[in-house]
């Protein structure tokens, strides 16, 4: 059994390896870090801590490349999540987790335990979640296998949001065969506090307790966190044993109970953490590692589900809605009262130490005594080897792809059924957008945007991943995820606050990914800086790939922004007949990595153009104080599909049409996908202020009619489509695919 293994047989038989632990990492734990061999239990809980989902030891010299500050921000990354000030002693709380692999094995239960974990972090810093997205990207729905899996994470989102009470209002979906054998499925979640309640994961106090909170502890998700570090293939493809399994009832419980201590007792509080990734060891030992403090854990006490638990099972294990509290001493019965009333356990496991020891007892016995630093602080960092893809160089020396359009409705239409951007409600009708009834734009819409209750604040929320821009070119493609979270943002008529991120990427010991990793961040971090919005959280999801083929580099960019008078929202959808339309931002010839490149050539290839960033940030700032002075009617991002694609969009789900004069385009520009640019409809009378503030960066190219009719003469020819056909093609593209036989 391997649980009887001593430290010599562990040694010589090496398991570690298996748990993504190096033969130097374990020489250099048991020579320089101890001075022992470690024992069992400690070698797995080092595999887990040392994984790269705990540690970040390779991506940690990437990471310091984003800006973490500004003047709102109150929390940046080390916490449970982000916290960002919007004023009158309020704040915004949020954060995005992967669970990528879970997702793939089991969908249901991966994406339902990842909506879970990423609720848990929002409370555990004292916020009730407001909000929940998502940014998932699938491989093609052309087999069945695939589709199972699209409707069972779908329906694993759905049902725990749902129970939770929490609305899904905004998200992505995207679809490409690279995703074909590692879905991505990434969840985040907005929560709401007042300033005086935030909270840290922090232990420290000689003698207060350690408290466990929630359920009872089982053997799922075990060497979860490793399972996430590590390449997948056809061996891993069935291994259940590493998923969590949800309960989202005992969840909504463990929420108010917790938020109950925060908000009326926070005098017994000395910090709260939430058990995700590596259980009990990551909880425990971050939070002794933040307090600089020593403790003592009886792992006989933990509640347990399964009976002869061993110290590693029941350290490693990632069974959810579980919480770890520091509390002060002699409020301990103050706080199990609470949790007895919503019926969860409440246990006093452990105490807070002096010095820095980290010791765990089972059966009678000391399985585990190291410094707490040698599991946090540590780890060996990992430098990388990087070089550039020979793709990229071959692509620079070769001619732009210019595709030829013969018939611009055809091509729209044709455009409009491809599944990244025909109508997802499909699936976000499965969500419960409106619970709580602080929605004002739910999925559907630029962004999604809550009320901020006894307020005139709004906030805006955005996911936006384009993986094909990145793989092409990793720097640019970074510049332009950025771009597309800003412009969906400023839509609504909000200020861009801040992101969270998930960096979802292949194996980082091939050079060529890590290269793309490095340069994807630089973009990234560029932007960040240009449109001051720092990253606050965020986790790096590495190793998706399946049986060494790689997802397409897929940084995940979530972003929130301040509305500070919801009565100038602005909704997507065109609003009025004889409202002027404007094209704001100059389009180019961007056809490389487009949905029109795709659709034509059934891949993407060839080298970016670049986006001048202050530019945009330039004519973003003035477009939205136009809107938050009452010049715009409307106002919806161009991104998949182009500009034709986003002039039906603007008009699906309503009663209008347009007629446009394009004629400084060709066929081909109208579904280019320049980044940074809006179409932008405003009232006739607003139309000379509008000019004067927006200048050159807008140009008026027609007006909204009563027609129904999408009508635009472009440099030779014309478009001329009825909006409600257009409309269906969409809307049935999804479904349809959905019950293909195939």
């Amino acid at each position: 059994m391997k649980a009887a293994m001593t430290p010599e047989e562990i040694k010589a038989q090496k398991p570690y390896l298996d748990w993504s632990l190096s033969e130097r990492e374990y020489n250099y734990i048991s020579e320089k870090l101890l001075g022992r061999l470690p024992n069992y239990t400690e070698t797995g809980l080092y595999s887990a801590m040392w994984s790269e989902h705990c540690s970040y030891k390779k991506s940690k010299p990437v990471l310091r490349l984003f800006p973490n500050k500004n003047a709102r921000v109150l929390q940046g990354p080390g916490e449970g999540a982000g916290v960002v000030d919007i004023d009158d002693g309020q704040a915004v709380v949020f954060k995005a987790e992967s669970h990528n692999h879970p997702s793939t094995v089991e969908p249901y239960q991966g994406a339902a335990t990842g909506v879970g974990g990423i609720l848990r972090d929002i409370f555990s810093m004292g916020a009730r979640p407001i909000a929940s997205l998502d940014s998932l990207h699938f491989g093609e729905l052309d087999n069945p296998t695939m589709r199972m899996k699209v409707q069972n994470t779908v329906k694993g989102i759905g049902d725990y949001g749902n129970c939770m009470g929490i609305p899904t209002v905004a998200g992505e979906t995207t679809f490409d065969p690279c995703y074909s054998g590692n879905l991505l499925v990434n969840a985040m979640s907005v929560g709401l506090m007042n300033q005086k309640d935030l909270q840290k994961g922090t232990a420290n106090g000689i003698g207060n307790a350690v408290m466990y909170v929630g359920a009872k502890t089982g053997r799922d998700g075990i060497h979860g966190a490793t399972f996430a570090s590590a390449d997948f293939s056809d061996e891993n493809a069935t291994q259940r044993s590493a998923v969590q399994v949800g309960d989202p009832f005992m969840e909504k419980l463990l929420m108010e109970a917790c938020l109950e201590l925060i908000e009326k007792h926070p005098d017994w509080l000395v910090g709260i953490q939430d058990m995700g990734a590596a259980g009990i060891v990551s909880s425990s030992a971050e939070m002794a590692s933040e307090g600089q403090a020593g403790m003592d854990l009886d792992l006989d006490l933990v509640p347990q589900r399964e009976p002869n638990m061993s110290a590693y099972e029941i350290m490693l294990s990632e069974s959810q809605e579980r919480m770890l509290l520091c509390v002060v001493k002699g409020h301990e019965a103050d706080v199990k009262k609470i949790f007895d009333f919503y019926d969860l356990e409440a246990v006093t496991i452990g105490r807070i130490t002096a010095g820095h020891n980290y010791v765990l007892h089972h059966d009678g016995q000391v399985v585990c005594d190291i410094p707490v630093s040698t599991l946090t602080d540590d780890v060996l960092e990992e430098a990388s080897e990087e070089r550039e893809p020979a793709r990229l160089q071959a692509a620079k020396a070769q001619p732009a792809w210019q595709p030829t359009i013969l018939n611009a409705e055809a091509t729209l239409r044709q455009l409009l059924a491809q599944s990244t951007i025909a109508d997802k409600s499909a699936f976000y009708q499965q969500y419960d957008s409106q619970v709580r009834t602080s929605t004002v734009f739910g999925p559907g819409s630029d962004a999604g945007v809550i009320r901020v209750r006894g307020t005139k604040k709004g906030l805006a929320m955005t996911t936006d991943g384009n993986g094909r821009f990145v793989y092409l070119d990793p720097e640019i493609g970074g510049k332009l995820a950025l771009t597309e979270a800003v412009t969906n943002i400023i839509a609504t008529g909000a200020q861009p606050l801040a992101i969270t991120d998930c960096l979802n990427y292949g194996d980082p010991n091939d050079p060529e990914i890590f290269w793309e990793l490095h340069h994807s961040v630089m973009g990234m971090a560029e932007a960040c800086r240009v449109y001051d919005t720092p990253v606050i959280s965020g986790n790096v999801s590495l190793y998706n790939e399946n049986n060494g083929q790689a997802i397409h580099p897929t940084p995940m960019v979530g972003m929130v922004g301040l509305i500070k008078d919801i009565n100038h929202v602005i909704p997507s959808f065109a609003q009025n007949a004889g409202d002027q339309v404007y094209l704001v931002g100059q389009t180019g010839n961007d056809f490389a990595g487009s949905e029109l490149q795709k659709l034509m050539l059934g891949d993407i290839s060839g080298a970016l153009n670049d986006i001048d960033l202050t530019q945009v940030q330039a004519y973003s700032q003035r477009l939205l104080r136009e809107m938050q002075a009452g010049h715009v009617a409307s106002a919806h991002d161009l991104a998949e599909g182009g500009l034709a694609v986003g002039l039906a969009e603007t008009l699906f789900n309503t009663d209008l049409g347009m007629n446009l004069d394009l004629t400084h385009l060709t066929a081909a520009q109208l579904f280019a996908e320049t980044g940074g640019r809006f179409i932008v409809t405003v009232p006739a009378e607003a139309t000379p202020d509008f000019e004067a503030a927006m200048g050159s960066d807008a140009q008026k190219v027609g007006e909204v009619t009563a027609s129904h009719w999408l009508q635009a003469r472009y440099q030779g020819g014309e478009l001329n489509a009825a909006v409600a056909e257009l409309q269906t093609v969409w809307k049935e593209a999804i479904p349809c695919q959905l019950k293909s036989k195939a």
